[in-house]
């Protein structure tokens, strides 16, 4: 990917009113930009001046402080110039108009969205999973998933996936060396213990899967949609797993016409929790409003990751329900909730059946809650390991999964002793590919700029 080393600034807090607002600037040579901007000043590098920010005619936009990071220890690797004043829009705009005003003569342009964090990934500050764990600092949505990016943010898990790099790229160098040198007649499978290193890297690469899976789940959550006949219980159910009134309730079967959204953590995984209208048999009596209702709770149905259908305990499935269950996509698991217990006698329980779970519970009463959270965790694959995650993305599972095929099928190349050697060596080849483009030692360009386009601007 091409630097474009023209200098960028931008504003690098959130929009809004604040106490504090930064603008910042980054560039190859920042000295006349500052000159420029501060005549007369020595702004010492890593040291804060307090000092007025003015415009072109001298007239004082704010005052604030200052801050130089001389290149490369900055985040971006290049000159970087921090202007720290208050946290007004206008003031923000105003200085930084002023900033690109000063820097015109020397190519200073508005940053794009990710720009900052883009140039500290090509002059080598962070790598690309990285340079991604900032975003995801910025946009956890939960204390575990903030700490999870942090994680990553600090190199760890591109240093555990470099490690399997390195052990992979070691066998792979063991099993060309055989390739190169026929003629010694090594028995190299037996002799340098190929397949016991290939397992002890699979193994490793499991474990890290693992962790990353987990992660992916703090970063994206579960979509979990509601459905069930009207006046079942489905908005009591949302607010009890709310520990909120987030959804009206009345004894009025149809009060919810539109879906009602509410994120909800349980061990820090947010679920993305979806009430729905209540769904029946769309007739003539069935008005316009309630129709599109109706009409919507299916379409979200098809978004989810879990459903649970809600029926009355007391008065078990109708044929209304029969026909909601028939209706339910394939491969979505459901979870099949037996609400009102405290009208019907049941116990809180969970029932594990072969096509959907059924757990008891009385949302009016909060009793049985707790078992429909652990089971909304079973079915994420939630694991309370202890230990520190990886708060991957579907891009890095996706690298992890083919690696994983790659060596599985290397294994099997493995056990046809040196009559496969060297397909086991491409397979390696291609494991260690998937591998490194976590990091991005080996990432196309179309990749980079996908990543980072998501970032805001000024990071």
């Amino acid at each position: 990917m091409k630097l474009d080393t023209s200098p960028i600034a931008a504003i690098a807090t959130a929009p809004g009113r604040g106490g504090i607002g930064v603008v910042r600037a980054s560039g190859k040579a920042l000295a006349p930009l500052i000159d420029t901007l501060f005549p007369g000043a020595r702004l010492a590098p890593r040291h804060a001046t307090y000092l007025p920010f003015k415009n072109g005619d001298g007239t004082i936009i704010d005052q604030g402080i200052a801050i130089y990071f001389k290149g490369p220890h900055s985040y971006t690797g290049e000159d970087v110039l921090e202007l720290q004043g208050h946290g007004g829009p206008v003031v923000l705009q105003l200085l930084l108009a002023r900033v690109l005003e000063a820097g015109a003569d020397a190519g200073l342009r508005l940053a794009e969205p990710g720009e900052f964090t883009r140039r500290a990934y090509l002059n080598d500050k962070l790598d690309l999973a990285q340079a991604e764990a900032v975003a995801d600092l910025i946009d956890a949505s939960t204390e575990a998933a903030a700490r999870s990016a942090t994680q990553s943010l600090s190199g760890e898990f591109s240093r555990t996936v470099n490690k399997l790099v390195e052990q992979t790229i070691g066998l792979r160098m063991l099993v060309e060396a055989t390739l190169d040198f026929p003629e010694e007649e090594i028995d190299f499978l037996e002799k340098s213990d190929a397949r016991g290193q290939l397992a002890v890297i699979i193994d490793s690469l499991e474990a890290v899967f693992q962790k990353a899976a987990q992660g992916a789940l703090l970063r994206e959550g579960l979509n979990v949609v509601l459905v069930g006949q009207p006046n079942v219980g489905k908005s009591s159910l949302l607010n009890a797993l709310a520990g909120a009134d987030v959804a009206i309730v009345t004894p009025i079967a149809g009060t919810t016409r539109d879906k009602v959204s509410e994120t909800i953590q349980i061990e820090g995984i947010p679920l993305n929790i979806i009430d729905t209208a209540g769904i029946r048999v769309i007739n003539e009596a069935v008005d316009v409003v309630e129709r599109i209702g109706i009409e919507r709770t299916w379409a979200e149905v098809g978004k989810a990751d879990v459903i649970m259908h809600l029926l009355d305990a007391g008065h078990g499935p109708s044929r209304a329900d029969d026909s909601i269950v028939a209706a339910f996509p394939e491969g979505i698991p459901v979870i099949r909730i037996w609400n009102k217990i405290d009208l019907s006698g049941h116990r809180p329980s969970v029932d594990p059946q072969s096509d959907a779970t059924n757990v008891y519970l009385s949302a009016h009463e909060h009793t049985g809650i707790d078992l429909l959270r652990a089971e909304l965790l079973r079915i994420a694959g939630w694991q309370q390991t202890g230990e520190s995650l990886f708060l991957a993305r579907e891009r890095h599972l996706i690298a992890l999964r083919a690696a994983r095929r790659h060596l599985h099928v290397a294994a099997e190349h493995a056990a046809q002793n040196d009559q496969s050697l060297d397909l086991f060596a491409e397979e390696l080849r291609l494991a260690q590919a998937q591998l490194s483009s976590i990091s991005g030692e080996f990432s196309s360009d179309d990749l980079l700029g996908v990543i980072f386009s998501r970032f805001c601007i000024g990071k």
